[in-house]
């Protein structure tokens, strides 16, 4: 079995060298070092004792994710991209845990994942009260907090990182008015959320800053469960009866996630309408499958993988700098255009190409 001074001397560095390469301590290094190391970690096959390394550092090469709900592809896209980001730099593995938006949940993960030996953290959550992660930074866990911007009346300790929400409820509600829509409707679940808020005050805000005069209302649909996470096809057919009974009934629809507008088209179809002549419809996310159903949806994306390399960054460099003052990372989202959305009683153009992420 090949072993730490084995590295060493085929990359012929020292076994410091190789300790900060397995431990991620490696933003000093020289690119062609990394290499060197990580060709003859690859080729000697040698694997790290963990339970020896976490014994002598008190902590494990592990990347704890808390995320609401594994169903929900959004949160998958992002551990995918969260687990590629910290493997590929720091040689961390990602342990994920599903939440389901519980505080109380939360803050026992948080305390098992110290008890653990890990000691960084991201949140996935958009739970405003942030007390319980507070505890746990008091505890030594680095932490990084996702989809919740910091507020400047309450102290905070640790770094949040967030798409420009508001934002996407703006370039969606707009894409639409562009086309021509008058009768706008935003459909989520009923559960509230920081994120969910704050997509609907950017499509209100659109609607009422136009220059033609727009009606906009809010589609709530309680799934049953708290936020919905696990329904949100079942969510948008749902609300898609609600849709067609609605009168004037509205022409361009913007669902809070692109699964929710996903189930709005099929409820729609399933009352005999057509997507877009009918009704315009546009998701939010730019998960995979949003391109692949029928017609191809319009959503307003979020960029993932800059996202992920911010979060994976700065936990991990809380790790070894808990000190350092707490930042906000914001970052644009883009509208994808693709073939769900057309001017109010024009057909689907289906030799369009849709737009790829």
């Amino acid at each position: 079995m090949a072993t730490i001074q084995d590295v060493a001397r085929l990359a012929d560095v020292s076994i410091s060298s190789v300790s900060n390469v397995l431990n991620g301590r490696t933003e000093r290094m020289r690119p062609d070092t990394f290499v060197r190391i990580q060709q003859a970690i690859d080729k000697l096959g040698y694997r790290p004792n963990q339970m020896a390394r976490h014994l002598k550092t008190g902590h494990l090469p592990i990347l704890g994710l808390l995320v609401p709900s594994m169903s929900n592809p959004s949160f998958g896209q992002m551990a995918v991209a969260i687990e590629a980001v910290a493997q590929s730099r720091h040689n961390y593995r990602v342990l994920v845990c599903n939440t389901y938006r519980d505080k109380h949940l939360e803050a026992k993960m948080l305390d098992d994942l110290i008890g653990l030996g890990i000691r960084a953290v991201i949140v996935i959550s958009s739970l405003n009260d942030e007390r319980h992660i507070e505890a746990a930074i008091d505890k030594g866990l680095a932490v990084v907090s996702y989809d919740l911007g910091i507020d400047p009346s309450k102290p905070t300790k640790h770094d949040h990182v967030l798409p420009d929400n508001r934002l996407a409820g703006r370039l969606a509600a707009n894409h639409l008015i562009e086309h021509g829509h008058r009768h706008l409707a935003f459909v989520k679940p009923k559960g509230a959320t920081i994120s969910r808020r704050e997509k609907v005050e950017g499509f209100l805000a659109a609607a009422k800053e136009s220059a033609t005069e727009c009606s906009a209302q809010i589609i709530e649909i309680d799934g049953g469960s708290r936020f919905g996470d696990n329904e949100l096809g079942q969510l948008g057919f749902e609300a898609a009866q609600k849709i067609v009974a609605l009168s004037p009934r509205p022409t361009g629809v913007v669902a809070v996630n692109d699964m929710t507008a996903i189930g709005v088209m099929a409820g729609l179809r399933h009352c005999g309408l057509s997507i877009p002549e009918d009704v315009s419809v546009v998701g939010m996310d730019n998960v995979a499958v949003s391109e692949y159903v029928w017609p191809p949806l319009t959503t307003v994306a979020t960029p993932v993988r800059e996202v992920a390399e911010t979060m994976v960054e700065q936990a991990i460099a809380r790790v070894n700098a808990s000190d350092m003052p707490p930042r906000e990372f914001s970052f644009p989202p883009r509208l994808v255009e693709r073939q769900s959305v057309s001017e109010p009683g024009k057909p689907f153009q289906s030799n369009a190409t849709p737009q790829k992420s």
